[in-house]
């Protein structure tokens, strides 16, 4: 015997068991790290390697002592979107080979934001050209 409530259930028409899913949304993200110098021409071979294994990066800037990197991730909200970026330096230090560097800056924006800041004349402008170029 079923048991029906609310009127869900077999009475209540066909049924699908899986759970709806919050879509996730875009998020823009600006990693800034910095710490003691390091050669700049190494510092460039490691953002490039990092952008080879994180496809999604769009634009790095570098100096001797700290870079910033901006991309897009996608994530349910900003929690996880923040939660990875704050992961990406660290779990690519070995295989990119980047330098020792800590996080000092962090910001994830809404997609909508980003847009909405671009328009207005706020914000950096569209990471063009793609790529890692020194500051």
């Amino acid at each position: 015997m079923a048991s029906v409530e609310g009127g869900k259930g077999p009475a209540a028409g066909p049924t699908d068991n899986r759970e709806e899913q919050p879509e996730s949304r875009l998020w823009h993200v600006t990693l800034s790290v910095s710490g003691d110098p390091a050669p700049p021409a190494d510092v460039r071979r490691a953002l490039e390697q990092l952008a080879h294994d994180h496809p999604f990066l769009l634009t790095s800037r570098y100096a001797a002592d700290h870079a910033e990197i901006r991309y897009w991730e996608e994530a349910l909200d900003l929690r996880d979107a923040a939660a990875v970026a704050l992961r990406l330096w660290g779990e690519h230090r070995r295989t990119a080979q980047l330098p020792p560097w800590e996080i000092v800056g962090l910001e994830v924006i809404g997609r909508e934001t980003y847009h909405q800041r671009l328009a207005e004349g706020h914000g950096p402008a569209p990471a063009s050209p793609v790529g890692v170029h020194p500051f």
